[in-house]
């Protein structure tokens, strides 16, 4: 739906675009000045922001989003055009429905998944291996949770049940971050955690969301080689973009075609840099090669389930032999710069 609005903004006439931009931006410094959505800029929602609004439905009061983490950027602006309240929240199956819960109006709890809900107690669980310390700072660790609202266990399957429930409370296998006052962010998936060569530990699907952003890309596979120090990924090009990036920029020929070409790629890598500089990644969690396909992940080739979750596994054999050429090439460019 966002990418939706962003392209429905990207076609507007250049005026229109910048009223709509400052239009945003005020209503968005209102908000974290401590204005509700719906005193915040009254004149900028009747202006601009009631089209967004009719487009989901016009009687919308209040989103929550639950499937998985949003970037700061979106949940700011989903807040801000919706004319609606919105919330994060975070729970399994297991914990039957939300564990933890937002505010509306509270813009201290963006990019969070907000505190925990009636009935349940959080806690953090060191994961020694991965360098997570709940008593660390920031605070980090496996999302562990109690409360009357957890389930008794797994239908027939106790062994099951027995790994993941110790001491009454529920292994998540999430790995969170906790502020002092209890607010939690969903870092990533314990599993999906890797370490890369200088022993840097890489939250894999947290960089995933702060790369995806970009309108130029549509999705992206991210992969480190624990044998290796950087970075590279897998990018499928947004094709309306890429199209109206190439035709800007002098390229000619299809959509494959472009993806080949090492300007775009060039181009790709600048943008993954700029979300990274702007979430405040570390040096070594910056994307430094790319293979870009043309081709979306899909069912099909075994690279995504049913549910469109990556098959990391399938995606790292299927790509193995373009991801070789990029460890290759950057080694390469290591050398020649380290002989100058």
């Amino acid at each position: 739906f966002t990418k939706g609005i962003l392209k429905a903004l990207a076609d507007l006439r250049p005026l229109r675009r910048v009223i709509f931009n400052a239009l945003y931006n005020r209503k968005l410094a209102s908000m974290k000045a401590g204005y509700t959505q719906k005193t915040a800029s009254p004149f900028a929602d009747m202006l601009a922001f009631r089209k967004v609004k009719a487009r989901l439905g016009g009687r919308l009061r209040l989103l929550i989003s639950g499937g998985a983490p949003l970037s700061t950027e979106i949940e700011e602006f989903m807040r801000v055009t919706s004319c609606a309240y919105f919330i994060q929240g975070y729970g399994l199956t297991e914990t039957l429905g939300p564990s933890t819960v937002g505010y509306p109006d509270d813009m201290s709890l963006v990019g969070t998944a907000g505190v925990a809900a009636t009935f349940t107690e959080l806690r953090l669980e060191e994961v020694p291996e991965m360098g997570y310390d709940p008593l660390g700072v920031p605070s980090r660790g496996e999302i562990l949770i109690r409360g009357s609202t957890v389930f008794t266990g797994y239908y027939k399957n106790p062994e099951l049940t027995n790994e993941v429930m110790v001491d009454g409370w529920f292994h998540t296998g999430d790995i969170g971050e906790m502020t002092p006052d209890g607010i939690l962010k969903v870092i990533d998936r314990k599993k999906n955690i890797f370490k890369l060569s200088q022993g840097e530990y890489v939250a894999v699907e947290y960089l995933e969301k702060v790369y995806v952003f970009p309108p130029i890309i549509e999705d992206i596979w991210v992969y480190g080689d624990s044998y290796k120090s950087m970075l590279v990924a897998v990018v499928n090009p947004h094709e309306e973009n890429t199209m109206k990036w190439a035709g800007s920029n002098g390229y000619k020929g299809s959509f494959s075609e472009i993806c080949k070409s090492e300007g775009l790629k060039e181009h790709v890598l600048k943008e993954l840099a700029a979300a990274a500089q702007k979430n405040k990644l570390r040096g070594f969690e910056y994307i430094q090669g790319v293979v870009l396909d043309p081709v979306p992940f899909d069912i099909e080739r075994d690279l995504v389930t049913a549910t469109m979750k990556k098959r990391r596994n399938y995606m790292l054999k299927y790509y193995q032999p373009e991801i070789d050429k990029v460890y290759k090439a950057l080694e390469g460019q290591r050398a020649a710069n380290k002989a100058k």
